[in-house]
């Protein structure tokens, strides 16, 4: 009798399995739209598109207007986190500096990490909750939950090992890719997940779905998932990809294409 128990439950974990890797994730183009771009940083559920143009300005785009900010003397802007609207922030790594703004992209605060004491070198940044965001140090590699109207650290991670590839983050979570792992933070600092890196290049993220890139392939991560699993789109180039809950934007030679995820 427990043996046939121990049979039944077998069976059941296999045939569970099964239906789980037969699940199949894919990606249908619904529309595409020219769009001359440096780099796009995101996308809205109204779809206002946030992007940098070749001269260095950063542009917000409604259906009715854009608005623009410029900050020449500090060059490339290397990333932009829209996930807070009403805080913006952009990273120009090559003078260590991240400013601030408001939903008018007028400046909040600007952050010369040069000038403040002690030094950062940051490589990587994005937002947190309130007046936070999240630093990736270079010299000691960790992550800093930084407030910065207080200018105080509020938390630390363990350094990591390996080299940092991408950092995204909401209020409540925080996700470092490195060369080894992706680590998920909550916003405590504390580890919750580490899945081992085969290598992913980079990510994207809302709250119901993490996107990976792998050469000309996308993977994501569900929810509550524990296995990553292949997106089946169109074999493309893709220079830029963002997610914005059921749709995948794919940037690359002047054309933003929206496709819609549909998980069976």
């Amino acid at each position: 009798m427990q043996k046939s128990v121990f049979l039944f439950l077998f069976l059941c974990l296999v045939g569970f399995s099964q239906e789980n890797s037969s699940k199949q994730i894919t990606a249908t183009l619904r529309d595409s739209t020219k769009l001359e771009a440096k780099a796009i940083f995101g996308i809205d559920n109204f779809g206002t598109l946030y992007y940098a143009t070749e001269n260095n300005s950063f542009h917000k785009k409604t259906k009715d207007t854009i608005i623009t900010y410029a900050n020449f003397q500090l060059g490339d802007i290397t990333t932009a986190n829209t996930f807070n609207p009403l805080k913006i922030n952009l990273f120009y790594r090559d003078f260590n500096t991240v400013v601030v703004l408001d939903n008018r992209l007028a400046e909040i605060k600007k952050i010369d990490f040069n000038t403040i004491q002690p030094y950062k070198n940051v490589s990587f940044v994005s937002s947190g909750y309130d007046n936070s965001i999240w630093l990736f140090n270079q010299d000691f590699q960790y992550l800093e939950l930084y407030d910065f109207k207080s200018n105080k650290i509020k938390l630390k991670t363990v350094p990591v090992q390996s080299e940092v590839l991408d950092l995204k983050s909401d209020y409540n979570y925080c996700y470092l890719l490195t060369k080894n792992y992706l680590y998920v933070y909550n916003y405590f600092g504390s580890l919750i997940r580490k899945i081992e890196n085969s290598g992913y290049e980079s990510l994207a993220f809302n709250e119901a779905h993490l996107i990976l890139k792998k050469e000309k392939s996308l993977f994501i991560l569900e929810k509550n998932a524990s296995d990553i699993k292949p997106i089946k789109h169109p074999n493309l180039l893709i220079k830029q990809f963002l997610v914005t809950n059921e749709t995948v934007y794919i940037y690359h030679e002047n054309l933003l294409r929206q496709y819609h995820l549909k998980i069976e």
